[in-house]
């Protein structure tokens, strides 16, 4: 089960990495999906995530003063190298490790496809995503607290039906989508919900 998940993440880091092999300077400077990020600082995030172990989360989490906005953006600064390509380089040194925070393993899988998409859809790029790995993440975003990044709490108002595959979650009016948008939704990436619909919607975007 482990190394299934696995190989779906060091898939979806390589293929990140494909993607930013393409791009200018002024690409990696774009705004990202997360708010006051660029492209850039993203990478560096995910390369800060990939390496993150139980210990060295926790000693950051207490330098950081429990702050996970603080924490992240001191993993950005402590990662992001003097150019781009410094900055790849140090992500396809960290594309194959297998270290996690003190958090369920597929929340490595959802980092992997979320910042993905918050690094392409900006940029225009498109992935055809494994289902399997967008499905798996977005139970991990309907079991995990708003607390921890996740709309465990969401699902008692809404209940979310996937169009694209056998998968629906939630008590409450229905909102329809694909499994990728859905995921999207739940992990805070607004610009998805024009791709949703049902009645369920309104309050999903209240919420």
């Amino acid at each position: 089960m482990q190394n299934d998940v696995w190989a779906m993440v060091h898939a979806e880091r390589h293929a990140l990495i494909a993607d930013l092999e393409a791009l200018d300077d002024a690409q990696w400077e774009q705004p990202s999906l997360c708010d006051g990020w660029t492209v850039h600082d993203v990478v560096a995030h995910v390369i800060d995530s990939a390496k993150a172990t139980r210990l060295n989360f926790l000693v950051a989490m207490a330098r950081a003063r429990f702050d996970f906005d603080l924490q992240n953006a001191h993993g950005v600064r402590r990662e992001r190298g003097a150019t781009p390509q410094h900055t790849l380089q140090r992500l396809r040194q960290a594309a194959t490790l297998t270290s996690t925070p003190p958090a369920p393993i597929d929340t490595r899988l959802v980092e992997a496809v979320v910042h993905g998409e918050d690094i392409r859809r900006p940029l225009g790029l498109v992935r055809a995503y494994p289902q399997e790995a967008v499905v798996r993440s977005l139970k991990q975003q309907a079991r995990t607290s708003a607390s921890f990044g996740g709309a465990k709490e969401l699902l008692g108002h809404v209940r979310l039906s996937a169009t694209d595959t056998d998968l629906s979650i939630g008590d409450g009016p229905e909102v329809r989508g694909t499994a990728l948008a859905l995921l999207l939704t739940l992990s805070g990436r607004l610009v998805a919900l024009d791709e949703l619909d049902g009645p369920g919607v309104g309050a999903l975007a209240a919420r």
